[in-house]
């Protein structure tokens, strides 16, 4: 036999063996990639989190800054500072720089009690405006847990709520906040969902590395299903000619004649989704930074400790009230050395209060200048390009609360910032707040288009057309998916056909003895 012959005998070969288990799993891979256009994954959305919060109120708050923050030394540097309520009462939430939380009451100046179940139920209560709710105890990771944000919260208290929508609530067990809610359809959807999707019924913690490597084998197997199968059915399918059934197919049976069809015909998109999948597991970190990160502390030019602004609690709130703002938050920051007031309401709206000349303003945003003099201290590179967008690019862009990333926070305009460091590193500053929205290296603007582009489809265009890339997504996921069902009937039937012809070599063997 050549070694063309021997080739194609092994393409063959590793399309029908391979393909068994793949079309399954790729089978239900284009089902719960449908539903996950219409039902996310859990989680806890920003608007969500702060809809719950009430207004703070002046009146009997607060302690200093300076004594919350000396309540909560725990010998670690504090990395955030905000001024919140749990359970109808205001506390200053402290982070530290190990990423631990410290609860501090702002009434008193004390330390908070441990959250117990009584408290958890409470603040469940509370976030669905007095839905009662029964206690399910600790859990230190579930199926609908696995953020590695949620990390510095476990174990999370699990509240079951008797609200419209049988939600599940988890309470932090550091801060008493809720950090997640599931709703009971939400549940259900994604064990066909994104539960399905992501093969999460192997994952038992937020980082698994058994699980990613597992998910990375199994998309790499299925690449090679599809690339075997799409070069097999050029092979046979007769661009000149046909064969004695009229047909360019050879195939005469059903299923074998349609899988053939439909694989060709959608050959491009079924691996362009199981190619992108696989991108997405990051294998061998290929799309990780290769440069430094920001450097958040040289932007900030100061930690909270340090330096902050020195404007009571009260005469905070007055000056909001005055700018017709009602603050639910109010975080203590730095910006290139200037300390100022983050404020967010119950629209997630923000607002900043800055000191300038020894007078407090309420400002919309950080004014362009500012944001660019600190921002020269992100990287050890020059500024190459500056440019204010007032509409969203192919990098910064919002998703819909279901996706992935739908809980990111995406406001306009924005700063981008492009620097000339050996990465080319690409940098988005939200004005509104002052954050760091998005840092993107080379290395990590190719992991966007080799996942997200082409897995999602997810372009401002394509997004702002809905409707329009709701419904091409859906038939050419019923495309493969019907590519897929044929396979699993050919490799059913194959199946049957090797284990009688193995009970038939084993009768055969026991006759000749």
């Amino acid at each position: 036999m050549s070694l063309g012959k021997r080739a194609k005998r092994l393409t063959y070969l590793v399309h029908r063996w391979t393909g068994v288990g793949a079309c399954l799993l790729m089978a239900l891979w284009f089902v719960s990639g449908v539903v996950m256009l219409f039902v996310g994954y859990p989680k806890l959305t920003p608007w969500e989190r702060m809809q719950a919060l009430p207004a703070l109120e002046a009146g009997g708050c607060c302690v200093a800054v300076e004594q919350a923050m000396s309540a909560a030394t725990t010998g670690a540097r504090v990395q955030e500072l905000v001024l919140t309520t749990v359970n109808a009462r205001p506390v200053y939430r402290i982070r530290h720089a190990d990423g631990s939380f410290r609860m501090v009451d702002a009434s008193s100046g004390k330390p908070t009690q441990a959250v117990d179940a009584h408290a958890a139920t409470d603040a469940a209560q509370r976030f669905t405006a007095g839905a009662s709710g029964d206690y399910l105890g600790l859990a230190q990771e579930d199926r609908w847990t696995h953020s590695r944000g949620l990390d510095a919260h476990r174990p999370l208290h699990m509240v079951q709520m008797d609200d419209a929508a049988h939600t599940l609530l988890y309470v932090s067990s550091t801060t008493g906040q809720v950090v997640m809610d599931a709703p009971r359809a939400q549940r259900l959807w994604n064990y066909v969902g994104a539960w399905l999707h992501w093969v999460y019924m192997l994952r038992d913690r937020s980082v698994d590395p058994g699980w990613s490597w597992i998910v990375i084998v199994l998309s790499a197997v299925c690449v090679i299903t599809s690339i075997t199968g799409t070069v097999t059915g050029i092979w046979r399918w007769r661009f000149s000619g046909r064969y004695k059934s009229g047909s360019r197919s050879p195939y005469r049976e059903f299923h074998l004649r349609w899988h053939h069809l439909l694989g060709l015909a959608f050959a491009s998109i079924v691996f362009t989704w199981i190619f992108s999948g696989l991108m997405s597991m990051n294998p061998l970190g290929m799309f990780d930074a290769k440069g430094r990160h920001p450097d958040l502390a040289q932007y900030r030019g100061a930690t909270v400790e340090a330096e902050h602004l020195q404007l009571p609690v009260s005469q905070a709130l007055a000056l909001l009230d005055a700018a017709h703002f009602r603050a639910s938050e109010l975080e203590w920051r730095v910006l290139g050395g200037a300390p100022y007031l983050l404020a967010r309401d119950a629209r997630n709206a923000t607002r900043l209060i800055v000191q300038r000349d020894g007078q407090y303003l309420v400002l919309d945003r950080w004014p362009e200048e500012d944001i660019l003099k600190a921002a020269k201290y992100l990287l050890d590179a020059p500024v190459v390009s500056e440019e204010r967008l007032d509409h969203y690019d192919r990098y910064y862009y919002a998703r819909q609360p279901e996706a992935m990333m739908g809980a990111s926070e995406r406001r306009l305009p924005v700063m981008r910032l492009r620097f000339g460091d050996p990465h080319d590193t690409w940098i988005y500053l939200d004005a509104w707040t002052g954050d760091v929205a998005l840092s993107m290296d080379r290395s990590q603007r190719t992991g966007r288009w080799l996942f997200s582009f082409l897995h999602s489809w997810d372009l401002p265009s394509m997004l702002h057309a809905a409707a329009w890339r709701e419904s091409v997504l859906i038939i050419l996921s019923l495309g493969g998916f019907l590519v897929s069902v044929t396979g699993i009937v050919i490799g059913y039937r194959r199946i049957l056909t090797w284990l009688e012809h193995a009970r038939a070599g084993g009768r055969a063997s026991v006759t000749d003895k």
